[in-house]
């Protein structure tokens, strides 16, 4: 498809490839300058390249090929919307999902269920797929935002860069903090024993290995059992780092409940046999990304989404409670 454009004087001494991004709202500026690249985009009928400074009056096409079809394939798995419009959608996760195919998940996934449901995917990078602004583990569950186009992702994740997209969490820890509201300034990176995991390191420790970057974690109480040593902490991620926030709670000596890597409590309280047992084998870690904040990338309105506590978390709360109310 070839859209043309006349430049107007409001335009005029603009880069080519500004302008471009200006008029084609549904473009990120890096399309653009690929596009232009592989000169697509004509200026009087000439190929141009993106440094061009238009003049009023030129005539400017750019031709956008339709997007490749994805080469993953479309499933029909059931998925609760929790806001959604033409450029982006918001999902509420649920655990033992996996977000994006991989080696031993290459189907069943988030991403192939979107392709289903969603009808309307002006495509990311000229390929018909969505795009994952944020990632959840597999057994965390929660808000997830996709985008529909390539504009509403390149915005979207600039907002994650700057830290203007905020996300907040709940968890069930295993222990009791001592001040009600912290922070956990700790450096994040693969750990050098086993490459599957992420370690905290401190800033005392030796020399840390390649890749090791800061990390924080602003945590407040949200509820506590203190009776039974456990605590529903709220947790705002500054940096999102992989396995952030078990790996900070880990080492803060607040394990997540049921998260098989860095948590295995001991629920020395406990002393109701049913409910440690309910603990012992919850099933997946009890972290819920409870909702994000966010600026619209197309009306630039401030929006806030929230996915409600799953049944599997709030049964566990409620047992919890029975225990260890007075």
């Amino acid at each position: 498809m070839v859209r043309r454009f006349h430049v107007g004087a409001p335009s005029a001494g603009t880069r080519l490839d500004l302008f471009l991004t200006a008029t084609c709202s549904d473009l990120s500026r890096s399309r653009i300058q690929k596009l232009i690249a592989e000169g697509a985009v004509l200026v009087g009928g000439a190929p141009a390249r993106r440094a061009h400074v238009v003049r009023a009056g030129e005539e400017v096409s750019i031709e956008v090929p339709e997007p490749r079809r994805s080469v993953l394939e479309a499933e029909d798995i059931p998925l609760s919307i929790l806001y959604e419009d033409e450029h982006l959608i918001a999902i509420d996760k649920p655990a033992g999902l996996v977000v994006h195919p991989a080696p031993g998940h290459a189907s069943g996934t988030l991403v192939n269920a979107l392709l289903h449901h969603v009808r309307d995917l002006a495509g990311i990078g000229g390929e018909t797929r969505p795009g994952i602004v944020h990632r959840l583990d597999r057994d965390t569950s929660g808000v997830l935002l996709v985008a529909k186009t390539d504009r509403a992702h390149q915005l979207l994740s600039r907002q994650m860069r700057q830290r203007t997209l905020r996300k907040e969490y709940l968890a069930l820890v295993a222990g009791v903090p001592k001040v009600r509201k912290g922070e956990v300034s700790l450096s994040v990176g693969r750990d050098p024993r086993d490459r599957k995991k992420m370690k905290a390191f401190r800033a005392t420790e030796a020399e840390p290995p390649p890749g090791v970057r800061t990390a924080r974690t602003l945590y407040e109480i949200e509820r506590e059992w203190f009776a039974v040593g456990l605590t529903l902490l709220r947790c705002r991620l500054v940096t999102g780092r992989t396995h952030q926030i078990r790996v900070h709670l880990s080492a803060s000596g607040l394990p997540i409940v049921g998260d098989p890597v860095y948590g295995r409590p001991s629920y020395a309280r406990v002393r109701d046999a049913a409910l440690k047992r309910r603990l012992t084998e919850f099933p997946r870690q009890a972290l819920h990304a409870e909702r994000v904040w966010f600026r619209h990338p197309a009306t630039q309105e401030i929006l806030e989404i929230v996915a409600p506590i799953p049944p599997d978390l709030a049964t566990l709360f409620a047992d919890i409670e029975a225990v260890a109310a007075p």
